[in-house]
C-alpha cells in the first residue's frame, strides 16, 4: 500500500458509516488529501429504518450530497394507548419550509447509496482492516492486517461503538446497558389507519410501539418499531417477527397491520447499548466522530444525523490549517469538539433517561407517570419545545 504525500495535508479516516463519509466529504472540501478506510468489502448499513432530523439534511446539501426527494417529511406526535396526544412536536415554520416536516423517514441504504455518489474518486479503501494505531508528534501511522502502513497528517476514528481509535485514545471502557432492546421493519403495503407525512410514538405501560412515513426510491410507505425492557445477555427470540408481533397486539392500528404486512427479512433486532461519556475527543493528531465518540440509543431517532453533523464540523474547523504544525492541528480539533460535546451529550442522557422512565419505573409509579403524562405539560416541555429549540441552534451553526 503507497504512503499518501503528507505535503499537502494528509487526513485518514476510519470507518465509512455516516460519519466517517460526512467528514471525507467535509475534509475534502476543506482541501485536504483525505483517505476514507472500510475494513469491509463495502459500505455497508448497520439496520434498516432511519430518520434524520433538518440539521443534518442542511449539513448534507452543504457536502455535496443529492438530498432531493430522499425520505417523507413528518410530523410528530407521542400518543397513549387511546389515542390521547401527550406531545406535539413543534416546528419553526420557516424550517418546515425548507425540510418538509421535523424529520425525514427514510431506509438507510439510500442515504448510504447518496452519500457514497458524492465522495470523489480513489477516497475509499475497502478490505482494510487496521490492527494497531501509533501517533507522534508528526504523524499518525496505521497498521493493517495484511502487515502494510500507512503515514497521514490526522487521524479521524469513525468506527463506530467499539472504535479502535476511542481504545487507542482513551483506553476501554465498559459498555452501558440500557436494558432494552428494539424490533424494526418496514413495508411499502397499504395499512389502513396510516396518515401520510406522519410519525406517532405511542407508550404503553411498558412498551414502544411507533410507526412513521418514509420514502425510499420513489416509493412510500412506512417503518415501525416496538422497544421494551430485556435482559442483554439474553438469547435473540427465534422468530423476529412473531416477538414483535405479540408486542404490539396491545396497540392501536395501525401498528400491528403494519407488523403483519412487513416481510420477515425486514425485520430487525437491536439491544441498546452506549459507552461513558468521554471528557475530551481529541488527543495529538487523533479525533473522534460520530458512534466512536457518542454511541446513542436510537431513543434520540439522532445518532446517524449526529454523526453526519461532527462529520461537517470537522471539516469545517480543518479548513486553512497546516496540518504538519501539530499546534495549529490541536487546536483545529478542540474548536470541532468543544461545540458539539454538550449539544451531542445532551441528546445522548435525554435518550437513556427517557429509556428509564418509559420502561424502567417500578410497576407502583407507572400510573403516577401516565397521570403526569395525560394531565400535564412535563413530557410536551422536554420533548416537545425544548427538542425543536435545539434543532434551531444547530441549524444556525451550519453556514454554507
Amino acid at each position: 500500500m503507497p504512503v499518501p504525500n503528507n505535503s499537502g495535508g494528509s487526513v485518514a479516516v476510519l470507518g465509512a458509516g455516516p460519519a466517517g463519509m460526512a467528514a471525507a466529504l467535509s475534509i475534502a472540501q476543506a482541501g485536504h488529501e483525505v483517505t476514507l478506510y472500510e475494513r469491509y468489502r463495502e459500505a455497508r448499513p448497520a439496520g434498516n429504518i432511519l430518520n434524520l432530523w433538518p440539521p443534518p439534511l442542511k449539513a448534507l446539501r452543504a457536502l455535496g450530497v443529492d438530498t432531493e426527494d430522499l425520505g417523507s417529511p413528518t410530523d410528530t406526535e407521542f400518543r397513549n394507548l387511546r389515542g390521547h396526544v401527550r406531545v406535539h412536536v413543534r416546528q419553526d415554520p420557516e424550517t418546515k419550509r425548507a425540510y418538509g416536516g421535523g424529520f425525514i423517514g427514510l431506509l438507510r441504504p439510500e442515504l448510504y447509496e447518496r452519500m457514497l455518489a458524492a465522495i470523489p474518486p480513489d477516497t475509499l479503501r475497502f478490505n482494510q482492516q487496521v490492527n494497531r494505531i501509533e501517533q507522534n508528534d508528526h504523524a499518525v501511522t496505521l497498521h493493517f492486517a495484511d502487515g502494510t502502513a500507512a503515514e497521514h497528517d490526522v487521524l479521524v476514528g469513525a468506527d463506530g461503538i467499539d472504535s479502535l481509535v476511542r481504545r487507542t485514545l482513551w483506553g476501554d471502557a465498559l459498555k452501558r446497558e440500557h436494558r432494552l432492546h428494539i424490533f424494526g421493519g418496514f413495508t411499502f403495503a397499504d395499512v389502513p389507519g396510516t396518515e401520510p407525512n406522519k410519525c406517532v410514538l405511542t407508550h404503553s405501560r411498558t412498551v414502544q410501539g411507533s410507526w412513521t412515513s418514509i420514502r425510499h426510491k420513489g416509493r412510500d410507505g412506512h417503518q415501525w418499531w416496538v422497544l421494551t425492557a430485556t435482559d442483554p445477555d439474553a438469547p435473540a427470540p427465534s422468530d423476529l417477527k412473531a416477538a414483535a408481533t405479540a408486542l404490539a397486539a396491545e396497540f392501536p392500528a395501525p401498528l400491528p397491520g403494519l407488523i403483519d404486512r412487513t416481510e420477515p427479512d425486514d425485520v430487525q433486532r437491536w439491544v441498546l447499548r452506549d459507552r461513558p461519556r468521554l471528557r475530551q475527543w481529541s488527543k495529538g493528531r487523533a479525533t473522534l466522530v460520530g458512534d466512536a465518540a457518542h454511541p446513542t440509543s436510537p431513543y434520540a431517532a439522532y445518532g446517524a444525523g449526529m454523526s453526519v453533523e461532527d462529520g461537517y464540523f470537522l471539516g469545517r474547523a480543518l479548513r486553512g490549517v497546516d496540518l504538519g504544525d501539530l499546534t495549529a492541528v490541536q487546536h483545529a480539533l478542540r474548536s470541532y469538539e468543544n461545540p458539539r460535546k454538550p449539544h451531542t451529550a445532551r441528546q445522548v442522557q435525554q435518550a437513556w433517561m427517557l429509556g428509564k422512565v418509559f420502561h424502567h419505573a417500578p410497576a407502583l409509579l407507572r400510573p403516577v407517570r401516565d397521570f403526569i403524562f395525560d394531565h400535564t405539560p412535563l413530557l410536551q416541555k422536554v420533548a416537545g419545545d425544548t427538542n425543536p429549540r435545539e434543532i434551531q441552534k444547530q441549524l444556525a451553526l451550519i453556514r454554507d
